[in-house]
């Protein structure tokens, strides 16, 4: 299912209000995104018709499994975009973040494949024996210090 760029900017939003957040309201979206609630609620029945969350009007909004999965892929998409502007580019990390935010809705999934490799090929991650979670803020630490450490070795060398 291809979502638009904004019906991927709100089910980003809603995951990671979900991992921070007891309940989401509309008002904890709106908030987040600097948006009115109006745009919120239609943005929320649109999804709902989608079957990517669960809303009744005043209530809770909680992702479906197919929400979920969305999110983590729209997040892993991002993340790998940032990294590889960052970490092999060397652009700052804040214009990094900002331009994979934009960039991540524009690369196929054979893209960003291909460069999930390449990242994990020249910053040769693909030895880390964890339980790595795209989500956790644990992870992404680690991530950037391996990342790090490992390119300042190949400068090195």
């Amino acid at each position: 299912m291809k979502l638009t760029n904004s019906q991927e900017e709100y089910i980003k939003t809603i995951y990671i209000l979900s991992k921070t957040e007891k309940e989401i309201r509309v008002t904890d979206i709106a908030k987040r995104l600097g948006i009115t609630k109006p745009s919120v609620n239609r943005a929320i029945n649109n999804l709902k018709d989608l079957k990517l969350l669960n809303y009744k009007t005043y209530g809770e909004i909680k992702l479906t499994k197919e929400g979920e999965i969305q999110a983590q892929e729209i997040l892993k998409k991002e993340d790998i975009v940032k990294i590889f502007l960052n970490k092999i580019l060397d652009i700052e990390e804040k214009q990094a973040e900002k331009e994979a935010k934009a960039m991540k809705h524009a690369i196929s999934p054979e893209t960003e494949e291909k460069l999930e490799k390449f990242i994990n090929k020249v910053l040769n991650l693909g030895d880390l024996d964890c339980d790595y979670d795209e989500t956790s803020e644990k992870c992404k630490n680690c991530i950037k210090i391996t990342a790090k450490n490992r390119l300042k070795k190949e400068k090195q060398k």
